[in-house]
């Protein structure tokens, strides 16, 4: 591939959400800080939502490597589970051994047991929900259930709920009302400025070793902007396309063409970039017909 062609040690823009790529955006960083503030007070449902490709899972994982240890957590990525299957998933996050035939009353119990135990230990427990706006409606009141566990003095679970928009729209159904009164924080992350993307493409290329100048020309990176809206998910996607086609070509530093290209083959950035055009050439259409009237007007004797 292009690796070695552009001086690097791996690939700066793949999508898995590797900690060691993270760029704390004004976003990411205030939002990090929310929710280590929050937890640290002992507070109990805290969400954070971002539209798709946003950084939602990277900065679920960074908390998770920047929590004290004093706090226990519990990941959960896949959030399709039965309130059952959320008890079992939950217990085996704790490290306790699961009986094939157990119930739901049953996983309770040892669970609150096993949090009262991590409590008196000064211990905190964290659970994250990652994608949780496909979290079923049964299984969102069983963990608003779970955030009863508590001694006199502060809750024995803290829950963070990482979700895109569609997540808010439900919790104003009447059903998960409770829920919604629950939230202590909310926080919504928002795309890169121009800037912001400048600064996240040279960031990633860094961590993956480049050690030249500016590979991306300036215009390639407005290009980029724009095409992507700001979603870093879309960036790593145009740059590395970027990367491929002028590795393709023989080219050194990334320029106006591979970008295009990048984009004409990414259907969502097609979508913000391509409405552009028409526009475009509707403009020259229009000053053209205009000089071909007027010089057709001025031919048969008219005057101005």
């Amino acid at each position: 591939m292009y690796i070695e062609h552009f001086g690097l040690r791996e690939a700066p823009f793949a999508l898995t959400p590797d900690t060691e790529y993270y760029f704390g955006t004004d976003s990411h960083r205030q939002a990090l800080n929310v929710l280590l503030v929050a937890l640290e007070s002992g507070e109990g449902f805290i969400k954070i939502a971002g539209e798709v490709g946003t950084g939602k899972t990277l900065l679920c994982r960074k908390l998770l490597t920047s929590l004290p240890e004093r706090m226990v957590s519990a990941y959960l990525p896949n959030p399709l589970l039965s309130p059952l299957e959320l008890h079992k998933a939950l217990a085996e996050e704790l490290g306790l051994e699961v009986a094939q035939g157990a119930t739901l009353h049953e996983l309770r119990g040892r669970l609150q047991q096993t949090l009262i135990d991590l409590a008196a230990a000064g211990n905190r427990v964290i659970v994250c929900v990652d994608e949780a706006q496909a979290m079923p409606d049964a299984s969102l009141e069983a963990l608003r259930l779970l955030s009863n566990l508590e001694t006199e003095k502060r809750k024995l679970l803290q829950i963070v709920l990482f979700a895109q928009p569609e997540l808010d729209e439900r919790l104003r159904q009447p059903g998960l009302r409770q829920l919604r009164q629950r939230l202590v924080h909310s926080f919504k992350l928002v795309p890169l400025c121009r800037e912001g993307v400048a600064n996240y493409i040279g960031h990633r290329l860094l961590v993956a070793g480049f050690q030249g100048g500016g590979l991306f020309r300036r215009r390639t990176i407005d290009l980029i902007f724009q095409a992507s809206g700001g979603v870093p998910r879309l960036v790593n996607i145009l740059s590395h396309k970027a990367l491929l086609v002028a590795y393709g070509q023989g080219a050194r530093m990334i320029d106006r063409q591979h970008v295009l290209a990048a984009i004409r083959d990414t259907e969502d950035a097609a979508l913000r970039y391509k409405p552009l055009v028409p526009f475009l050439y509707g403009g020259v259409g229009m000053v053209l017909a205009l000089e071909i009237w007027l010089l057709v007007y001025l031919l048969r004797g008219g005057t101005l």
